[in-house]
């Protein structure tokens, strides 16, 4: 197995492969968000385990547990402990339910809590969409996360769960940091020990570019993987530069991230992707 800077290549590592497709299960609105409407955690798991199990069937290597269904999302000293438990029930489940390896991404930039999901849950890895430097978000202003998460995880003895992070953060602008080039934000990702980088473009469902890919891996000794915009159209482009693809919104009915996972896009995707490995 390759050793990045004394650390295991962490998409081989988590998933036993290079060129990893994982799928993303979007929660419906829980406990203590806006559009929660007192469904029952049964309600919401049954969903959960819905999504799993069609990614699962169709092939997929990992998943990840994200609550998309929080709009508009909070900032993480906002964020109550109602979201990390019942995240937490849920995400363990998913992982029992599939035996997959799954990651958690708490929702704005929720990393702490994250890894505590994670630890509870048995997660092998936490998306974090901002952890070095500062951008300004839809939810305002938000910092990285790396010196108060990386404590976190060594407090919890968690240092198995790897550390997804955002390179050139969707949703943002990124005034604070334009002086610096994108190859230098992904060296800060790598310096401040994440695992992986991840590319994305400017929102949900919109791709990284070609280019920008290419100039994070570029600016890193991490894996790369692509957190937006994969379809079957681009995959192979983008799996002949990256070592994993984070994908919802294609395999999703009509291509929407808010609905129910489509086997039969699930179908087409994966084939795309067979072609590319």
């Amino acid at each position: 197995m390759a050793v990045f800077r004394g650390k295991p290549h962490a998409i081989e590592a988590i998933f036993g492969r290079r060129k990893a497709v994982i799928g993303v299960i979007h929660l419906r609105a829980l406990p203590g968000s806006p559009d929660y409407d007192g469904a029952s955690m049964d309600s919401l798991l049954a969903h959960a385990l819905s999504e799993a199990e069609r990614y699962r069937a169709g092939g997929l290597d990992g998943l990840i547990v994200e609550n998309h269904g929080d709009i508009p999302f909070a900032k993480p000293a906002d964020l109550g402990p109602e979201t990390a438990a019942c995240m937490a029930v849920i995400t363990q489940a998913v992982r029992t339910a599939t035996a997959l390896p799954v990651g958690v991404n708490v929702l704005a930039n929720g990393a702490v809590q994250a890894l505590a999901v994670a630890k509870a849950a048995g997660a092998a890895f936490i998306r974090v969409n901002q952890w070095a430097n500062a951008y300004v978000a839809n939810e305002g202003f938000m910092e990285g996360r790396a010196a108060e998460a990386a404590r976190y995880r060594a407090w919890l003895h968690a240092r198995n769960v790897k550390i997804f992070a955002d390179v050139h953060v969707k949703h943002g602008a990124h005034a604070i940091t334009a002086d610096r080039s994108i190859q230098e934000l992904a060296r800060d990702v790598e310096f401040f020990d994440a695992d992986v980088a991840i590319a994305t473009g400017q929102r949900t469902g919109d791709s990284a570019t070609t280019e920008e890919l290419r100039t994070i891996a570029a600016g890193t000794s991490l894996p790369v993987a692509v957190g937006s915009g994969v379809n079957p159209a681009n995959v192979g482009d983008i799996l002949s530069i990256a070592d994993a693809v984070i994908v919802a919104s294609y395999l999703k009915q009509d291509g929407v991230w808010w609905n129910e996972v489509d086997p039969a896009r699930v179908a087409t995707f994966m084939q795309a992707v067979a072609k590319a490995r």
